[in-house]
């Protein structure tokens, strides 16, 4: 089940969060899958690309925060949503 979907801001790539915890980004134009990108543990509730598109950010059900390189797909960062 994906809960969240958003676009790029050039409109060329789309990301989405899933209930398995992963975080996909697909390519507008073909629809292919681009990238997975794992290490949620919990289902994803929330993606969405920086302004200028260069990373993402993703939320988990159990309050933690990721930040990907959109680019490389690598994890940039992790932390936890304030309760």
């Amino acid at each position: 089940n994906v809960h969240a979907v958003a676009i790029s801001p050039d409109g060329k790539r789309v990301v989405s969060g899933s209930a398995d915890g992963q975080v996909k980004i697909w390519d507008v134009e073909t629809g292919a899958e681009v990238s997975t990108l794992r290490g949620h543990a919990h289902g994803v509730q929330g993606a969405c690309f920086t302004p200028d598109g260069t990373q993402i950010v993703s939320a988990a059900k159990d309050g933690l925060l990721k930040l990907w390189d959109a680019g490389s797909a690598a994890e940039d960062a992790e932390g936890r949503a304030p309760r």
